[in-house]
């Protein structure tokens, strides 16, 4: 707000190359505007002979006129244009008006000053004779009304980035519903309508007075068809490209979309419904951007195939179904130590590291980590979107781990686990809380092998229904061992270990640690010797 008693201050609201551009364009079209209608005037407005007593003096009476008048226009537009543009400092809603309403402004101006000289040159020439006087007066109106038109599309079009700049965060609103259909229409009447009812008008004083001969005539009609043809074409192309380039803007960018380039935003310059459809775009595709965020946050929390999967789906429904899957188990051997031995900033570090090598390798793999617990990693291979050979990917990806965290992290040991069977897959919880797992016997198989696998070489274990479900290719390179009686099991676990690390069946030697998987309800291992018979 501006004080009382103090003038407010103002700025111009559009920059330097702008004004000069717009200063350039409106001068050129009022030039050639004016040559265009003194033409018309002098060559073929139709007259009768013996009009004028001295047509030399009347001619240099209306260049000289013409000359003087054009010279004070362009002194007078140039100030009212430069003042015009200022707006007062912090009023933003000023300055919006200014811009958006520039063009219709500068055309009334233009208007004012082509009404104003249509009415000299009408009472100057009406002084000789009343004829010439309308003539005249009506050719200058006409002439006007149409560079008028074409300065009102040449300003739009000069202004569109001082619009795009008041129009950001805040869209037009038209008060007109038919505003886009109203202006190629709007358009029309004034580049094509109005000329076309001047010659129309010319037409009926020739047949009121019948003097004027066929030639003179004929020249009027094809001069006034060529003048008629030459406007409602440049009306109607400015018209046409006001229209077309914001859909084409929204068109290209819409392209850069299907191509996946979401950070892409078109500007905003048109006040119409073409303007509405311009920020629309930019919401749409600052929602589209928004949602891969939370996306990519989603897949980062329970992995990119669950979260595929979710937001494809219409809706969630808690249950699961039965799939056939292969669980990677990993887990830390001496984890409580390095929390002791270790800061928390270090262990975190560490298990970063750790879980970075975890991910990496069973993503590439095929593979998603469905949870960490602590210290422990639980991937699926083939849910919750179908995958071919599930357990070769799962037996594969457990030697790579074992290879890739002995070079990236040597300082951790850590055991690996492989089951693969039937379990149920879906989500589980709440209405307001929920998450997709995987539920049944691979999954509690997986983790029991982890920890028998921190007590044997290569750390690495597989049971045999994993091997038998694999492909070819990847059965080669796992060895049957001994079976065991996995705790929490009635039936024995046929063992498996990577061809190059296996030295000798493994046999379970100690009580195995507790499994960092909650609610197993295991408490004992018991060991069968390769015929089967029970070992305690």
């Amino acid at each position: 707000m501006v004080r009382k008693g103090r003038v407010a201050r103002r700025r111009t609201v559009i920059d330097l190359p702008a004004r000069l551009l717009l200063v350039a364009v409106i001068l050129a079209a009022n030039v050639a505007g004016t040559i265009g209608t003194i033409g018309y005037s002098l060559w073929v407005l139709p007259k009768s002979p013996g009009e004028l007593s001295d047509p030399q003096r009347v001619l240099m009476l209306n260049l000289t006129v013409t000359l003087a008048y054009l010279a004070v226009s362009i002194v007078i537009g140039l100030i009212t244009l430069k003042l015009m543009f200022r707006a007062r400092v912090d009023d933003p809603r000023h300055e919006r008006q200014l811009v958006l309403h520039g063009p219709l402004r500068v055309s009334l101006m233009l208007m004012i000053s082509w009404l104003v000289g249509a009415v000299v040159f009408g009472v100057l020439n009406g002084m000789f004779s009343l004829r010439l006087g309308l003539g005249v007066a009506e050719t200058v109106l006409v002439g006007g009304i149409t560079t008028c038109t074409l300065c009102y599309l040449l300003a739009e079009r000069i202004l569109r980035r001082a619009a795009s700049r008041v129009l950001e965060g805040n869209p037009p609103r038209p008060r007109f519903r038919a505003s886009v259909l109203a202006r190629p229409v709007l358009f029309w009447a004034l580049g094509t309508g109005v000329p076309v009812s001047g010659l129309a008008l010319t037409g009926l004083q020739v047949l009121i007075y019948r003097d004027v001969p066929a030639e003179q005539l004929a020249v009027v009609v094809l001069a006034g068809c060529v003048a008629v043809l030459l406007m409602g074409f440049l009306t109607t192309v400015g018209s046409a490209r006001a229209v077309a380039d914001p859909v084409r803007t929204v068109r290209l960018g819409m392209q850069k979309i299907e191509r996946g380039e979401l950070d892409v935003s078109v500007p905003v310059y048109d006040a119409t419904e073409l303007g509405q459809l311009q920020a629309g775009f930019n919401t749409m595709a600052g929602g589209l951007r928004e949602r891969e965020r939370i996306r990519e946050l989603f897949g980062r929390q329970v992995g990119q195939d669950v979260a595929h999967a979710t937001t494809s789906s219409e809706e969630v429904r808690l249950g699961g179904e039965v799939r056939t899957v292969a669980v990677l188990f990993v887990d830390l051997v001496g984890s409580t130590t390095l929390a002791h031995e270790q800061s928390p900033t270090e262990v975190v570090a560490l298990l970063n590291q750790f879980f970075g090598v975890v991910v990496d390798v069973v993503e590439k793999c095929g593979g998603w980590i469905n949870k960490f617990e602590g210290d422990a990693a639980l991937a699926i291979f083939g849910a919750p979107n179908d995958l071919d050979n599930p357990a070769g990917r799962a037996l594969n990806a457990a030697r790579e781990l074992a290879k890739q965290l002995s070079i990236e992290v040597p300082q951790l040991f850590a055991g690996v686990g492989v089951s693969a069977g039937e379990a149920v897959a879906g989500y589980v919880g709440g209405v307001n809380r929920y998450e997709y797992t995987v539920i049944g016997d691979p999954v509690n198989e997986a983790a029991r092998l982890t920890e028998l696998a921190k007590n044997v070489p290569g750390r690495v274990l597989a049971a045999r229904g994993a091997v038998v479900m694999a492909n070819a290719t990847e059965a080669r390179r796992w060895e049957l061992g001994d079976a065991v009686t996995l705790r929490g099991r009635s039936s024995p676990t046929r063992l498996a270990t990577p061809v190059q690390r296996r030295r000798r069946p493994p046999r379970a030697t100690a009580e195995p640690t507790e499994s960092s998987v909650s609610g197993t309800g295991i408490d004992a291992v018991t060991r069968l010797d390769p015929e089967g018979a029970t070992a305690s």
